[in-house]
């Protein structure tokens, strides 16, 4: 039977970067158990003060951009410079079993064993908006163990993705080229939250079609009003694979970070995610407990509905009444 948490223990481990440690407190957070609850709290009020210095940057991109490994040429630049970098990688859920593969360590072979990196893999489970539900959590636990730059990296376009923009500072969208239209199979509202485009695989044969595709990605942020106040989004390119492009759209991003600092507007996003945040569990929180204790009623409704002897609509008037 497993020890339960010591929290003082497992928050000095947290905050001396202790790897193991901070593998433990994201699990501990993770945990659905209510035994669990009261030490996950406990462990996130005491490590509150150390959190907030890091960058926090989310990606998201459709499947087969190369997002994996443009996250660990990325990652290893920064390793290279001094910083540390955490990885938070939501895997897609399966809809029948609730498994997961939780491969992306595999994929960032280099960086996972860099001693500057740490990688967590989570599932999404039933969480909406191509996050984990404790993403937030997991980021805070990394800001407090020292890491400089946050990278959450999304289970990719196609599953609602605006609950990343809500908890990172720049939000950044990964694409390539060579698809005929390139605005085709990507959703308007993804380019709309996008502080940057990044058209990835510019190497080759493909360089040039990722060029082209600049261009247009270009005139259409053109077209487009900025998520962020005083910032324009822009495009790139880059080539995960060379390594080339990675600089600059690191620089595109402490460019983002500093301007926006200046004028007030970043750390007042820090504020709103707050808020985001609180609201976002509180729904959840809301929607467990009611279910929790009108569980009979609302099986009822859900027959009645299955027989077809009800209409929806008045099954749940008669669960909410």
């Amino acid at each position: 039977m497993r020890k339960p948490y010591d929290i003082e223990k497992l928050t000095d481990g947290v905050r001396a970067g202790n790897r193991a440690s901070l593998a433990q407190a994201i699990t501990l957070v993770e945990s659905r158990a209510p035994k669990h609850r009261a030490p996950a709290r406990e462990l996130m009020q005491a490590i509150l003060p150390q959190t907030g210095g890091a960058l926090r940057v989310g990606l998201t991109g459709t499947p087969g951009a190369g997002k994996s490994t443009f996250i660990e040429a990325l990652g290893m630049m920064l390793c290279g410079q001094g910083k540390k970098v955490a990885v938070l990688a939501v895997d897609p859920s399966s809809s029948r079993t609730g498994g997961s593969i939780l491969g992306d360590k595999t994929r960032m072979e280099d960086l996972s064993r860099h001693d500057n990196a740490f990688i967590r893999p989570s599932p999404s489970g039933a969480s909406l908006g191509g996050v984990a539900a404790r993403t937030r959590e997991a980021l805070l636990l990394c800001e407090a163990a020292g890491y400089d730059v946050v990278l959450v990296e999304t289970v990719g376009v196609g599953q609602s993705e605006t609950a990343v923009r809500t908890m990172t500072d720049f939000f950044l969208l990964l694409q390539i080229s060579g698809g005929g239209d390139e605005l085709q199979g990507i959703k308007k509202g993804v380019i709309e939250l996008a502080d940057a485009i990044v058209v990835n695989k510019a190497d080759g044969d493909n360089k040039l079609r990722a060029q082209l595709a600049q261009v247009e990605y270009t005139k259409v942020l053109h077209f487009l009003h900025p998520f962020t106040p005083g910032w324009k989004p822009k495009a790139l390119t880059c080539s995960a694979l060379n390594s080339e492009g990675i600089k600059d759209v690191w620089e595109l991003i402490e460019g983002f970070r500093d301007q926006l600092s200046k004028s007030g507007v970043f750390e007042e996003r820090r504020r709103e995610q707050n808020v985001d945040w609180f609201d976002s569990l509180l729904k959840s929180a809301v929607m467990e407990r009611f279910k929790a204790e009108h569980g009979e009623r609302i099986r009822e409704m859900e027959a009645a509905v299955r027989k077809g002897e009800m209409p929806v609509s008045v099954a749940l008037d008669l669960v909410l009444d």
